[in-house]
């Protein structure tokens, strides 16, 4: 008996009732779904090319991010040398006898510096992203599903918040509670949870009225429940995507902020602090300053181009 053709009809069936339930549950079920995929790597044929090959190129950009990251995390075991003790003389040029990329002023080496900077900066990133999509999203969804007075008052505590400048407000943060890594990740966090308030409350505010709510309702689900069980999971794409989007924004903040001197106190290897005490050497020293903020724009545009990919990723599917 002759086999069925990948082409046919038997194999055609499964992706049209796909795309039919996705049809029919509606932009909660169907937009969990995608996420579900692509986090599992799931990428079928309508994101195929003719030869198979990826349409929208994020394979390549999301093995760049993961090896990015990979590195950053195991810097302590990749790194040859102590970051924080000096290695050799100072200002050892980078690609001769001595540490990889040379060493600063101090005699430290950068190469090994850079590492643990990337790894301070991914880390900051993810920690003030968790922050505000928690504080973001509670808030949210309580002004999305409760609605009337609670959802007046908190989005105009929110539009307060968006109101003012952001990188103002988060130097002001600095400065009244001192330098330190600690203090740095809180005045950041401090104005970008509304970003994810925002979002998380446009989502639920757009799923409020959708059949499968008032089914629900009907059915006698209490309104935590409901907002728990069929609200917060259809915000989840739109907040996978602006995370995703928001790591490059961060890391570049926060070396910002550690640039002007409102960072962890040296000798502590943070990106922005190294760039700004090497910049008076830049133009005999290059590799003072420059590999540092080599660190910050590599790892900035990997992260925007990943999170480019995974919105593109979406928005087809």
């Amino acid at each position: 008996m002759a086999s069925a053709s990948p082409d046919g009809p038997a194999a055609k069936a499964p992706r049209a009732r796909r795309r039919l339930g996705l049809e029919v549950l509606g932009p909660l079920e169907g937009r969990v779904a995608v996420v579900g995929d692509v986090l599992a790597g799931d990428v079928d044929g309508r994101l195929l090319g003719a030869e198979g090959a990826p349409a929208l190129g994020l394979g390549g950009v999301g093995d760049l991010f993961v090896l990015v990251v990979l590195v950053a995390l195991l810097a302590p075991v990749i790194a040859p040398d102590n970051p924080i003790l000096p290695t050799s003389m100072p200002f050892t040029p980078p690609f001769h006898a001595g540490p990889l990329l040379g060493t600063d002023e101090a005699g430290l080496a950068t190469f090994s510096r850079v590492l643990f900077g990337l790894r301070a900066s991914l880390e900051a990133a993810v920690i003030v992203i968790a922050s505000g999509v928690v504080v973001g999203g509670f808030i949210g969804l309580a002004a999305g599903a409760i609605g009337g007075v609670v959802d007046d008052v908190l989005m105009r505590i929110t539009d307060l918040f968006l109101g003012l400048p952001g990188p103002g407000l988060a130097i002001a943060s600095v400065a009244s509670l001192g330098p330190g890594f600690t203090h740095t990740l809180l005045a950041v966090a401090i104005v970008w949870w509304p970003f994810y308030a925002r979002i998380v409350r446009g989502e639920v505010r757009a799923l409020a009225s959708r059949p499968h709510l008032e089914a629900a309702r009907l059915a006698g689900a209490k309104a935590v429940r409901r907002a728990w069980r069929h609200l917060l999971p259809g915000a989840v794409p739109a907040v996978v995507v602006t995370a995703s989007l928001d790591v490059g924004n961060l890391v570049v903040t926060l070396a910002s902020l550690s640039f002007l001197g409102l960072g962890a106190p040296a000798p502590a290897p943070e990106l922005g602090a190294m760039a700004a005490r090497g910049l008076q050497y830049l133009l005999q020293e290059w590799w003072v300053p420059v590999m540092p903020a080599a660190g910050v724009f590599l790892l900035a545009l990997v992260s925007n181009l990943a999170g480019d990919g995974l919105r593109d990723l979406l928005g087809e599917r």
